[in-house]
């Protein structure tokens, strides 16, 4: 897919970490120079070095969050003068105005000079209006204010290039509307603070906005939020920047019937942009808790976002797509992730319960996550880029899922719940520490978006045809608990640095490791427990040597595994956390030739992170078998060296390097 509506600056970040994930954002692969899904080192050392360098450069874009959201001089405006300015007091009967630009008729008060206005007091049943030239800029002081309207917006921009609304330190200010709008037109107001020009919101006081017909604040241009303190409940949506959402500071509340936030420009290149740089967010939506119809980037701030009711209210069904026709158990509208651009523009209008959504690329720098989502928690229908950053995800469906790609190269990622952790036609590991558990499969590649499965593709609990897709870590640690397959590529996986520590599947239908092209691995430490039936080593090309180890019956949960040298020196001892009867070790102390040892049982005197032991001495365990390391994978049960993987998965044999069943030790 091509994404037209991109913001360039946003787009520029992201490229070249597009391309390190092996697909460029409009999704293709040919970025990899023509790897196919048997993946090549040449582009496996690419993925790498544009990873690193993306990851830096995506981190010092961010440093300049401000002036890719565009803010100007006069939007950090708050100072005002009595003198100079025009004082209005809302009073019962009407409003008494002191100075020039303003007049009062029937409870409305209509703005039509630029200047800077104070308003204070209280209208029941009133209205300020603003109706300026058209490249005029009005500085609007709320300085103890309550308006609501009871059949239109509370404060109307009606035109004009820029407002800013000033909340005046220390004072409390409402505005809110009715539930039925007494202009119904197609052009007609929809919130209770309306603006069709640009609008800014700075100061240090409070406001309260209360949408009850739709939304709670809206600007039919840019919205920004510079600072202050403001709460919004509305019946739809919460806040609409049209061309442009960005926040520089403040604590933002939000209860949405609809969508938290959101933009709507999806036609005009640089428009429907998402930029935080900063702030406090507390987001409850029904819908959507941040939308954005073209990119987002967020470089900083703390968020809060649960939508959809949380993850415990979802009610996906994750059926697999079954010959002839049929879903995925998904509802029609993500039936559609990753069409064509004409596609993305009505996803970006339908409703869904993502806590971050985008139409275009998201990228993260820092900033602080607690989601709890009934759908995907982080969603882009291109590109995620990853820098920096905690979060804490809860999903009723996949925790970070992207269309086109997935680079991760910092931050700390806690997926607490989900179907599945980590989704994307092509993801990259460079970086950071990710803990994630899945009721399905931890990390995907797949076909990227849900349409792309090809009936029939007879993989067990896997929803996705076999492609070019590719798993790459270079760096970081990985802990995965999944029930299904633990790292799952429907393409290829390439490993050369970092840790990878997988809990897997307890039923013999799924994994611990899952690839159907190959698992080329030349470093880092990988260690990996689950059913037999379907376990799978790194190929048989990799340049780092592995063991598979088939025990002869399934242990217990917590059960010690420790292999040993043959000077009695743990080159692992790992308890995993869920029922295993096959364990994956790969190392780069493993020597080819040399005489190792499998025990089980006992216990260790060191330190254990994520089940894996790290110093102390193993007691009490019991010794299951001594044999000699090969000089690729080697396959080991109870009896020693084996031929096979002796899982016994289908047809009695397990299933080997490349997907295969049956391969011998080479």
């Amino acid at each position: 897919m091509k994404h037209t509506y991109k913001a360039k600056a946003i787009t520029y970040m992201l490229v070249s970490a597009l391309l390190a994930a092996g697909c460029s954002s409009n999704g293709d692969t040919s970025a990899l120079g023509g790897a196919s899904a048997a993946g090549s080192s040449d582009a496996a050392s690419a993925v790498k070095a544009e990873g690193t360098h993306a990851a830096a450069e995506v981190k010092q874009a961010n440093m300049n969050a401000a002036e890719l959201a565009g803010f100007k001089e006069n939007d950090a405006l708050t100072a005002w003068d009595a003198g100079s300015s025009t004082s209005i007091v809302l009073k019962a009967e009407g409003a008494s105005i002191n100075g020039s630009g303003a007049s009062v008729e029937g409870g409305v008060v209509k703005i039509v000079s630029a200047g800077t206005y104070v308003v204070s007091g209280t209208a029941s049943n009133g209205q300020i209006m603003i109706d300026v030239p058209k490249d005029a800029v009005v500085h609007l002081v709320l300085n103890g204010v309550q308006i609501t309207k009871d059949d239109g917006p509370a404060l109307y921009v009606k035109k004009a290039d820029k407002t800013i609304v000033t909340l005046q330190d220390g004072t409390d200010n409402l505005l809110s509307d009715g539930k039925v709008y007494a202009d119904t037109s197609e052009d007609a107001p929809t919130a209770a603070l309306f603006s069709k020009g640009d609008l800014t919101i700075n100061g240090a006081g409070k406001l309260s906005v209360r949408g009850n017909a739709n939304d709670g604040i809206t600007s039919k241009d840019d919205l920004k939020i510079m600072s202050g303190t403001i709460d919004v409940q509305a019946a739809d949506d919460g806040m609409i920047g049209r061309d442009l959402f960005a926040v520089k500071g403040g604590s933002i509340a939000i209860k949405a019937g609809g969508d938290g936030i959101k933009t709507t420009n999806d036609t005009e290149t640089d428009n429907g942009r998402v930029v935080i740089a900063g702030g406090t967010f507390r987001i409850e939506s029904v819908n959507d808790g941040i939308q954005a119809a073209s990119s987002a980037l967020i470089g900083g701030g703390d968020f809060e976002i649960v939508s959809g009711g949380g993850s415990g209210a979802s009610t996906k069904t994750h059926q697999e797509q079954m010959p002839g026709g049929g879903g995925f158990g998904r509802p029609p509208q993500d039936q559609n992730r990753g069409g064509a651009a004409a596609t993305q523009a009505s996803a970006a209008e339908t409703p869904s319960a993502k806590a971050l959504k985008a139409t275009a690329d998201i990228a993260f720098a820092d900033g602080q996550f607690r989601i709890d989502a009934a759908d995907d928690a982080i969603h882009s229908n291109a590109g995620i880029v990853l820098a920096g950053g905690q979060f804490n995800l809860s999903s009723g469906d996949d925790a970070i899922h992207a269309d086109a790609s997935i680079t991760i190269s910092g931050g700390t990622i806690e997926i607490v719940k989900s179907y599945e952790g980590i989704e994307s036609t092509n993801i990259t590991i460079a970086g950071g520490d990710i803990r994630l558990a899945s009721s399905d499969d931890g990390i995907n590649v797949s076909g990227g978006n849900d349409s792309s499965a090809s009936a029939g593709s007879g993989k067990s609990g896997d929803r996705f045809s076999a492609t070019s897709g590719l798993l790459t870590i270079s760096g970081g640690t990985v802990y995965v608990d999944a029930a299904g397959d633990g790292l799952d590529s429907n393409g290829s996986i390439v490993m050369s640095g970092g840790t990878v520590i997988v809990n897997g599947p307890t039923t013999d239908g799924n994994g611990a490791l899952d690839y159907d092209g190959t698992f080329k691995q030349s470093g880092g430490f990988l260690i990996a427990a689950g059913s037999a039936g379907m376990a799978q080593a790194p190929s048989e090309d990799s340049t780092q040597r592995a063991v598979l180890m088939t025990f002869p019956s399934s242990l217990a949960a917590g059960t010690l595994v420790t292999l040993t040298d043959s000077s009695g020196t743990a080159l692992a001892t790992f308890a995993p956390a869920k029922t295993f009867r096959s364990v994956v070790v790969s190392s780069p102390e493993l020597k080819a030739g040399e005489t190792y040892t499998i025990s089980t049982g006992g216990k260790s005197t060191g330190t254990a992170k994520n089940g894996l032991y790290e110093g102390g001495s193993t007691s009490g365990s019991t010794k299951l078998v001594t044999f000699t390391l090969g000089d690729k994978v080697t396959y080991v049960n109870q009896s020693g060296v084996t031929t096979v993987n002796s899982g016994g998965g289908p047809g009695g044999g397990g299933r080997g390097p490349g997907g295969g069943f049956g391969q011998g030790r080479r």
